[in-house]
């Protein structure tokens, strides 16, 4: 078999083409919520906050050799958590509203009883007659 038609049993699998779809999608959908976070968000929360612009939020250690200033850019990081934990919730209410969409599984027929328990009923059932 050749490598090319190796390459094109693995690429023409479900499997990879869903995944290859959800990347696309994935990244599309992040960088939406990632504007959402950026550009409404965190500018309302700085406004509630006193008008601090999170993404200039740093701790200066100095300078370096060349005169350039050493920051701890914390406010950077605040907003990578801001961004995670929406980003994060708003996949967690897709999935959760794809997954209502889903039909439910018919319910499973009740499973045959055990031989010993059809056997203790049928003594249970003698004994009531006697």
């Amino acid at each position: 078999m050749s490598i090319v038609t190796e390459f094109k049993e693995f690429a023409m699998k479900g499997n990879v083409l869903d995944m290859a779809v959800g990347v696309v999608i994935g990244g599309a959908f992040g960088k939406i919520v990632s504007s959402l976070v950026g550009d409404v968000v965190t500018p309302m929360i700085g406004k509630a906050v006193g008008g601090v612009n999170f993404k200039d939020l740093a701790i200066s250690l100095g300078t370096d050799p060349a005169g350039a200033p050493i920051l701890v850019k914390y406010g950077m990081f605040l907003q990578n958590i801001f961004d995670f934990v929406i980003i994060a919730a708003a996949i967690f209410m897709a999935v959760k509203a794809i997954n209502r969409l889903k039909t439910p599984p018919p319910p499973a027929a009740d499973p045959a009883p055990a031989p010993d328990v059809v056997l203790l009923g049928e003594i249970r059932d003698l004994l009531k007659k006697q």
